[in-house]
């Protein structure tokens, strides 16, 4: 993958946390802030909890740290996947701000 393509999807999945949450402000009791500085997105509960997602272009990966830990993922082609097996990135985004929201919340692409 090109520095171009990595900057083409990145970009895109930063945009579609942004929409996603808007529309989970709207649509549940969750109350996300989320602040957006260049390649990086801090989502902040209500519990005051974050999870931070920032692109790391050297190494064309999108890295998400969140209470139950830190995640690296590489485009394979279809999805972003994590390095070391931990699963697909908008399923453990969504695993991880339903566990710090306290409500169940769905992130996709």
């Amino acid at each position: 993958m090109t520095d171009l393509e990595f900057m083409d999807r990145a970009e895109s999945l930063l945009k579609s946390i942004e929409s996603t949450c808007d529309r989970l402000n709207d649509q549940t009791d969750a109350d996300i802030d989320n602040q957006r500085v260049g390649g990086m997105i801090t989502l902040t509960f209500e519990n005051r909890s974050q999870i931070v997602v920032n692109l790391q272009k050297p190494l064309h990966e999108v890295w998400l740290a969140a209470r139950s830990g830190g995640y690296h993922f590489k485009y394979d082609g279809t999805q972003w996947l994590d390095t070391k097996g931990q699963g697909e990135f908008f399923s453990v985004l969504s695993r991880d701000a339903s566990i710090q929201a306290a409500v169940k919340l769905d992130f996709s692409a």
